[in-house]
């Protein structure tokens, strides 16, 4: 849940009821239908390399943009186009100086478009009124922005809220819930889209493969808005649905399935549309408790799985996603919701699946005194040392990026300190298919810096430094990873041999150059 309203509430409610290069590095300015494995390996180690978990060679590192409400970007309405270009560099400037490589940022937040779209009205968190042009179509700009400092851009979508208002004669005349009033169901002050409405998901499905047919993104991404949270706005009124479609299923099952269907179905029309589009969902960190399930976790907080209708389980065994990224916003020792109970019964789902598992770390919550741990400075880079104890956690997504700005306790410094001292290339998901571009040709070392002629279908390169001496770990560990950059040039810092490596949009890597940087 990311609308301000704190997930450990959900808890609580369950327990009662630059330049064209950016360097990230020190020294410069499979699915298969079955579920079976779809991961790619990365180069084997050489036999005298013992790997070190402290430097992973790949991983996901990504911070969440979030538009609804203007809770990180535009900071509010009616900001000029360049204001709007700003604060989003702002941002990602912040998010590069910790060598993210990830932005997962909210274009579709209520049923509305941070895009030029046919389909959905203009979103009023950039003008103040819904359907207004603001006078420029801002993805091509967010896309192009996270590229040139070496990030994937995910395009963020809410698949069922419709409007925050539950007014639909305030929303503007062509948007769906007033052309289709029948898909929408009220509930508490907003409008949601009926997931039990096959239209629904061909509508959702249809906008989604829209952005995905126009726009050069990497990813699409779901949070954990399913069936609105309870407690929320009294009873879901999908009996017409229900009864029309149940065949047979309770109430809870149709509802499940209905979830399952728009998932796969969302899932076929991306990799269909554009097959190294990645595609995944944040849920809610909890599936079921041992209470309910024998097999859920040693929780005792709200069951996403009975509450709001998503089987993560499901979408991770059917391979209906290319990653998971459980919401786990709560810290260790936390009874309902341990943190060091959750991030191992996670790493067990994946494992053996292919799909990817990143953790949602709950950045907002740092500094907050709802909980003592929530005072430690330390609490997230606690998280992520656990993890290294569990192979199949490839990465970690911080929400949200208004903290990436305020820093609270200089908690995502000691994250970058601890954890993220050197680049790191992307994880590799196998199915979703590229091909190792061309090695560099033309490596030229002149004043310490490195040039050399760009490869087709490369989007970035990977620099080394070899070891002086001691391992040489360039296929296992990032250990002498200097930089990822987008053009083919890099500034040494120092004297010594440099491998170079050229990656395409997926990073699969080439065979690496060598190249020797005289001292001046």
């Amino acid at each position: 849940m990311r609308t301000g309203r704190p997930l450990f509430a959900a808890v609580t409610i369950a327990v009662v009821t630059a330049g064209a290069a950016y360097a990230l590095g020190p020294g410069t300015a499979e699915k298969t239908a079955s579920g079976a494995a779809k991961k790619a390996t990365t180069a084997a180690a050489p036999a005298d390399c013992t790997p070190d978990a402290r430097y992973p060679k790949r991983q996901l590192r990504g911070v969440w943009i979030a538009t609804v409400r203007n809770i990180d970007w535009p900071s509010r309405t009616g900001l000029s186009p360049d204001r709007q270009k700003a604060e989003y560099v702002k941002i990602l400037d912040a998010a590069a100086k910790r060598r993210l490589n990830a932005v997962f940022v909210q274009v579709r937040p209520a049923s509305d478009a941070l895009y030029k779209s046919s389909l959905e009205p203009w979103s009023q968190y950039l003008t103040g009124t819904a359907g207004k042009d603001p006078g420029w179509d801002p993805l091509p700009f967010l896309i192009d922005e996270a590229r040139k400092r070496g990030m994937e851009f995910h395009a963020w979508f809410n698949p069922y809220r419709a409007s925050y208002d539950a007014n639909a004669a305030k929303l503007p005349a062509g948007h769906p819930a007033r052309v289709h009033p029948d898909w929408i169901v009220k509930y508490g002050d907003r409008l949601y889209y009926n997931p039990g409405l096959p239209q629904v998901r061909e509508h959702v499905t249809r906008v989604i493969t829209d952005v995905v047919k126009r726009y050069d993104v990497d990813g699409v991404h779901f949070d954990d808005y399913f069936y609105p949270y309870p407690g929320e706005g009294g009873t879901f009124n999908d009996k017409a649905a229900f009864a029309k479609y149940r065949s047979g299923k309770s109430l809870a099952d149709w509802r499940r399935d209905n979830v399952n269907k728009l998932i796969a179905q969302v899932d076929k029309a991306v990799h269909e549309t554009r097959s190294s589009v990645k595609f995944g969902i944040s849920p809610f960190g909890i599936w079921r408790n041992k209470a309910q399930d024998p097999t859920g976790s040693a929780t005792s907080g709200m069951s996403a799985y009975d509450s709001i209708y998503a089987d993560a389980r499901h979408w991770i065994k059917n391979g209906t996603v290319d990653y998971v990224m459980p919401q786990l916003y709560w810290p260790r020792g936390l009874k309902v919701a341990d943190y060091k109970a959750l991030a191992p019964w996670w790493a067990k789902e994946v494992k053996g699946t292919g799909v990817d598992l990143y953790i949602g770390q709950a950045l907002y919550r740092v500094g907050s005194k709802d909980d003592k741990a929530w005072t430690r400075p330390g609490e997230l880079s606690a998280h992520l040392t656990l993890n290294r104890k569990h192979p199949q956690i490839d990465g970690d997504v911080y929400f949200s990026a208004k903290q990436f700005l305020t820093n609270p306790l200089k908690a995502i410094d000691k994250v970058a300190a601890d954890h993220y001292a050197r680049p790191a290339l992307l994880p590799l998901i196998k199915e979703r298919g590229g091909e190792a571009p061309a090695k560099p040709a033309g490596v030229k070392a002149s004043g310490g810096t490195l040039t050399w002629t760009a490869s087709p279908g490369a989007r970035a390169y990977a620099v080394y430094r070899v070891p002086d001496k001691g391992e040489a770990c360039q296929g296992a560990d990032a250990r002498s990873l200097a930089a990822v950059v987008t053009v083919p040039s890099f500034a040494a810092a120092r004297p010594g041999t440099y491998l170079i490596t050229s990656l395409d949009r997926l990073h699969n890597e080439s065979k690496p150059v060598k190249v020797t940087v005289n001292p001046v």
